[in-house]
């Protein structure tokens, strides 16, 4: 455990980046909260680098437990490229994790970041206990492939009125939805030092190109999972529709499903007063 005098960080603002290298890849992440116990690892989303988690949802989980957020290969500051496949990502993370001498963590995870974890859990799992699974789907799941049009669509729209695409594929576009959008986009400059570098056009393009493919293969067999599951979405996710939660939900046995009204992809995001107590209670338990 830390030193009584060693202040612990629980605001994500103020998280120190760091970087660990194994495997010829030199990873970059950021830790908070109280060390000592299991550690939460955050796995991100589709074209999102450290700056993309929600300060409100990160700072009430790291006020009791350490939490880590890493860039995955060739993602924001860490070095590497790109794999063309979830399933090599999430032997990526996997080294991350084993990188930092950890033998047992949970897992927070949202939209791609929720396949990585998915992959993960399936080939190790022996090193997770708990999962969240948000505004994801399942290896195989109906129109996943569906999500690189979508995506082309509303970065093409965002560009052409010079906003954020995260305001088109993660909120409804109406009044409460554009609310919720804005917000959520200012929460995410609240960190102004050492901010992470954005992802190349390249990189996104193979990480559409490997959620394309992990649409269109054989479904993992997720009856196998016994880890404690709780999955979350909005009810109107344009980018991973939102009945693969369902779907995950009937395939995860046990697991709990947390489904929010008029919200999108960033349900989680938009909810996150009602969203992170659940998050943090689950994780407690």
């Amino acid at each position: 455990m830390s030193n009584e005098n060693e202040t612990v960080i629980t605001s994500y603002a103020q998280a120190p980046a760091r970087t660990v290298t194994a495997g010829g890849v030199t990873y970059a992440y950021r830790e908070l909260g109280p060390k000592g116990g299991i550690p939460v690892v955050f796995f991100v989303h589709l074209a999102a680098t450290l700056d993309n988690w929600d300060p409100r949802i990160v700072d009430p989980i790291a006020k009791d437990r350490h939490v880590i957020t890493f860039d995955n290969r060739g993602v924001g500051a860490s070095t590497g490229s790109v794999p063309d496949s979830v399933e090599e990502m999430a032997d990526d993370a996997y080294t991350f994790i084993k990188a930092l001498g950890f033998e047992t963590i949970d897992i927070f995870s949202f939209s791609l970041g929720g396949m990585v974890a998915q992959d993960l859990v399936v080939k190790h799992p022996e090193l997770v206990r708990k999962l969240v699974l948000t505004g994801t789907g399942p290896r195989g799941g109906k129109d996943i492939d569906k999500v690189v049009g979508t995506t082309y669509y509303d970065v093409l729209r965002a560009t052409l009125t010079r906003k954020d695409p995260k305001e088109f594929l993660f909120f409804n576009r109406n009044a409460t939805g554009k609310v919720a959008a804005r917000a959520f986009v200012n929460r995410l400059k609240e960190r102004t030092v050492d901010r992470d570098a954005d992802i190349s056009v390249k990189a996104f393009r193979t990480q559409l190109k490997a959620i394309a493919k992990y649409g269109r293969s054989v479904p993992a067999d997720l009856s196998k999972l016994t880890q404690p599951t709780l999955i979350a979405n909005g009810d109107n996710d344009r980018m991973v529709p939102s009945v693969l939660s369902d779907d995950l939900h009937r395939r995860i046995q046990g697991s709990e499903l947390v489904i929010y009204p008029d919200s999108g992809h960033g349900g989680i995001f938009q909810f996150h007063q009602k969203f992170a107590p659940i998050a943090v209670e689950f994780l407690a338990r």
